[in-house]
C-alpha cells in the first residue's frame, strides 16, 4: 500500500477498460481519473511546475495564473495548495458548476470569461485576460499549457512508455486533442517504437484545431477556437472529428454499463469505436486514452433538463443508444506511408 506525503505522488495510471462487451469491437481504454486531481492532467501539471521550480520561476511570491476549462486548473490548485503556491484559474462558463466549486475548495481563485472571442470561443479573450494580468504585476507566472514543452513531455515520458509496457504488440491509439499535449507526447514517442502505431487524433465538430469551421462547442475539455502552438501534423496519421450529440450518447452508453467517464472520454471512446466499424478489427491492437472520470459532468451531461435544452428531448434514446462520429467529409485521413495492420 503507497504511503504518500503529497498528494501530485500517487496517480494510478495501469488501469484498462476491455469495451468489447459494451460496443462490439476490442477497444482498451486506459483510465487516467484515478488520482487526486481526477484527470490525466495531474500529469502535465506537475511537470510544468516542476521545471518552472528548476528555472527559477516560482519564488515564494509567485501567484500561478492559467487558461483552463477545468481539469488542469483542478491540477494546479490541488499542486498549488500541496506546494504554497497561490492560483488563479481562468475560466469560461463552460466550466462545469462542480469543478469551479472543486478549485475554490483547494483555495484558488477563478475567474470566469463570459465574452467570446473572434473565433466564436473563449480562448482567446481567457488568454488576453491571462497576459494583461501578467503585464500588469509580475508576480504573475503563466505556465502556458498550449506552449509549455513540458505539457508533451509529460505523456512522452509517462503515459507513452505505460501503454508500450502494457501492450508491446499495439497498433493503433486514439489520443483526444485539447492542447494537444498528450497527443504530442504520445505520437512522439511512439514514431520511434520498435513497431509502427496508427496515431488517430480524435477532435469535436466546431473545433478549429486541424482547421475547418468553428462551432458551437458546450462540452468542456477536447478541441480549441485556434490551432494548438503545440501541435505537428506530421505525427498524426488521421483525424476524427465528433459530434458532441455522439460524444453525449458514448457516455451514457457506458454509464449503462456502469462506468461513469467524463466527455472528453465519451468524445475519444465514440471516434474509436466508429474507426474501428470501418476499418475491421481483425486481430489490430488498439488503446484509447480516457483522459478523466464523470462525476464532474453530472450537473451537465448526464442530467436531463442540461441535455434537452440544447440538444433536444431526443438526444438520448432509452431503447438504444448509438455511437460514432460525423461520417464521410468530416474524417480525414493523412497519408504517411504508416498504415494499421488489416
Amino acid at each position: 500500500m503507497p504511503v504518500i506525503s503529497a498528494p501530485h505522488a500517487f496517480n494510478e495510471s495501469q488501469l484498462y477498460v476491455d469495451l468489447r462487451s459494451i460496443f462490439g469491437h476490442p477497444l482498451y481504454l486506459k483510465c487516467e481519473g484515478f488520482n487526486f486531481a481526477g484527470s490525466i492532467k495531474l500529469k502535465a501539471a506537475t511537470e510544468m511546475v516542476e521545471a518552472a521550480e528548476k528555472d527559477g520561476l516560482l519564488t515564494p511570491d509567485s501567484i500561478l495564473v492559467e487558461s483552463s476549462s477545468g481539469n488542469l486548473g483542478v491540477a494546479l490548485s490541488m499542486i498549488a495548495a500541496s506546494k504554497g503556491y497561490r492560483f488563479l484559474c481562468v475560466t469560461d462558463s463552460r466550466c462545469n458548476l462542480s469543478t469551479r466549486l472543486l478549485m475554490e475548495a483547494l483555495g484558488s481563485k477563478v475567474h470566469v470569461i463570459s465574452d467570446l472571442d473572434a473565433n466564436g470561443g473563449f480562448l482567446g479573450a481567457r488568454i488576453e485576460y491571462v497576459r494583461a494580468l501578467c503585464a500588469a504585476d509580475d508576480r504573475y507566472v503563466w505556465l502556458s499549457q498550449y506552449t509549455n514543452p513540458g505539457n508533451w513531455r509529460a505523456h512522452y515520458r509517462k503515459t507513452a512508455p505505460e501503454i508500450a509496457s502494457q501492450f508491446p504488440r499495439l497498433d493503433v491509439l486514439f489520443v483526444g486533442a485539447g492542447t494537444t499535449g498528450t497527443l504530442m507526447g504520445c505520437a512522439r514517442y511512439f514514431r520511434q517504437w520498435h513497431r509502427p502505431v496508427h496515431i488517430v487524433a480524435v477532435d469535436a465538430v466546431g473545433s478549429v484545431a486541424f482547421g475547418g469551421e468553428p462551432g458551437r462547442r458546450m462540452i468542456p475539455g477536447l478541441g480549441m477556437s485556434m490551432r494548438p502552438p503545440l501541435l505537428d501534423e506530421s505525427y498524426v496519421d488521421e483525424v476524427i472529428r465528433v459530434e458532441e450529440a455522439d460524444t453525449i450518447r458514448a457516455c451514457h452508453r457506458l454509464a449503462r454499463r456502469g462506468f461513469l467517464f467524463g466527455g472528453s472520454t465519451g468524445t475519444v471512446v465514440s471516434g474509436a469505436m466508429d474507426w474501428l466499424s470501418r476499418h475491421g478489427t481483425g486481430d489490430l491492437t488498439a488503446v484509447a486514452i480516457a483522459p478523466d472520470l464523470g462525476e464532474r459532468y453530472l450537473d451537465t451531461i448526464y442530467q436531463a433538463n442540461w441535455l434537452h435544452d440544447l440538444y433536444g428531448e431526443h438526444i438520448i434514446d432509452s431503447e438504444e443508444v448509438t455511437t460514432g462520429s460525423r461520417t464521410g467529409s468530416e474524417s480525414m485521413t493523412r497519408t504517411t506511408g504508416r498504415r494499421p495492420k488489416s
